[in-house]
């Protein structure tokens, strides 16, 4: 039978029936009045939960689902029937939601639960039913109401206590086959597990659960690699989850701590619920012999992380009766410790300088994310300032030793004044001495330009004589 855990359904209750408008018409009765009867109700769409489903196959095929209307009312007072309801059954576990909105109307959890989806139409009143004192001939009656419709989706959601995760090949179908009845398909190729599959566990004193074996996830499933995540919502009801991770994979990339990583990594993105469920970690296929090899360091590496490791081999039965004891005792007693273990000395204080770390990276990313460039400019300005206020604060320090030596140098006597004399005449004298060298530049650039001017005045000056000297003679050959 094919495994089908989500499809989307029409569902429409039946309508009401009519009311009648009917009058009493017998020999030798006059005026018998009204006597038109009443419809009938229609039918409403009720789901109900059936433990003898696990799938929702038959909504696949037939997706428009209307209950029958019920019948209008008749006359010789006579009401309409009222149509039957429409049963809808689908396995427990079901979601029921609003296709629309995405809004969650009902989780079918337990067997025989029942939920109304559709509320049928009301049947209306006939004639018989408005005849009063002053009005006893109605010819009107009432309409049936409608009955309600709606889009659903339904998602089926299997009810196990313990859930089997890991990548594809990893030994989930042996798992599950060993340890219950259920008898999935097996072989030596990835993606063999297709859909889920639940086993009843037999465990000891008359105690039982039941587990999931679902298909493998790989890096990526939430972006839709492989066969992508959705089938972990058929885990999200367990309240146990076992980790079985492939010691003997092959491939690049491929190692066991990476793959219980990226098996983490999936859960969160998925559901953070999910990823804080207790966690089995069981290390399969120890009959292999590069399995012996990385089993330490596998299980050294979850030390650190105060995480108990568990070797089996589902092929050969080894490791199994200890790890279903743990499994048993976190599902009916609630206690992990058999889950953890104490790690070495320096693994705290290596696990807190990474959860520091980790904290300041993300406080970083924080603050780059919110754009902390005012901030920035804030704190350059402040360094400014305070720059400014140090070369402005650093002078007053010199002053005062300068007053301090001169103070000192008053309290002397008769030799402070010749001192300051002395100061005076040496800083006069290196000013004159700088001074005049100044000057004397300035002087002889004022010359040399001086001399510029009357070198290119004075032939102008002769040119001027020796034009009036023609005249003056002119004037004396007159004479």
């Amino acid at each position: 039978m094919k495994f089908v855990d989500e499809v989307r359904i029409f569902v429409k209750a039946g309508d009401g029936g009519n009311g009648a408008v009917s009058f009493r018409r017998e020999k030798f009765i006059e005026r018998g009045g009204p006597n038109g009867g009443d419809g009938g109700n229609g039918g409403s769409v009720i789901f109900v939960a059936d433990p003898q489903l696990t799938t929702l196959l038959d909504y696949r095929y037939q997706q428009h689902h209307r209950a029958k209307n019920g019948e209008h009312g008749m006359g010789s007072d006579c009401n309409g029937h009222g149509a039957d309801d429409m049963i809808l059954k689908v396995p427990v576990g079901t979601l029921v939601k609003d296709h629309g909105t995405d809004e969650l109307l009902v989780d079918l959890s337990e067997p025989g639960q029942r939920w109304e989806a559709a509320k049928g139409g009301r049947g209306g009143l006939g004639n018989m039913n408005f005849a009063t004192s002053t009005r006893q001939t109605p010819r009107f009656a009432q309409d049936g109401t409608k009955g309600e419709e709606r889009t659903l989706r339904l998602e089926l959601k299997l009810l196990a206590d313990v859930g089997l995760l890991g990548f594809p090949n990893a030994g989930k179908s042996t798992f599950i086959s060993r340890v219950s009845r259920a008898r999935p398909k097996i072989a030596d190729y990835p993606f063999t597990t297709l859909v889920p599959n639940l086993g009843m566990v037999q465990y000891k004193d008359n105690l039982s659960f039941v587990m999931a074996d679902i298909p493998g996830i790989i890096e990526g499933a939430s972006e839709g690699v492989g066969l992508g995540h959705q089938f972990l919502r058929h885990v999200e009801r367990c309240k146990v989850l076992i980790h079985l991770i492939d010691m003997g994979a092959e491939g690049e990339g491929r190692a066991p701590l990476h793959d219980f990583d990226v098996l983490n990594r999936e859960l969160e993105k998925y559901s953070a619920d999910l990823a804080g469920r207790p966690q089995v970690v069981a290390a399969n296929k120890l009959d292999l012999p590069d399995a012996q090899a990385r089993l330490g360091e596998f299980t050294e590496a979850l030390r650190e992380r105060g995480i108990r490791v568990f070797p089996v081999s589902c092929a050969t039965g080894e490791g199994m009766q200890a790890l279903m004891d743990s499994v048993a005792e976190v599902l009916f007693t609630g206690r992990t410790d058999k889950l953890h273990v104490e790690p070495p000395p320096g693994a705290k204080k290596r696990a807190a300088g990474k959860s520091v770390a980790k904290q300041t990276i993300a406080a970083v990313k924080a603050s780059v994310a919110k754009g902390s460039k005012g901030s920035t400019k804030k704190v350059v300005g402040a360094k400014k300032t305070a720059g400014a206020k140090g070369s402005a604060t650093k002078p007053t320090p010199v002053k005062k030793a300068a007053a301090k030596k001169a103070t000192g140098k008053k309290s002397r006597g008769s030799k402070a004044p010749s001192v300051k004399q002395a100061a005076r005449k040496g800083a006069a004298k290196k000013a004159a001495s700088k001074k005049p060298v100044s000057v004397k530049k300035g002087a002889v650039a004022k010359k040399s330009a001086r001399k510029a001017v009357t070198q290119k005045s004075a032939p102008v000056k002769k040119s001027a004589t020796e034009a009036k000297k023609p005249a003056a003679r002119k004037s004396g050959g007159r004479r």
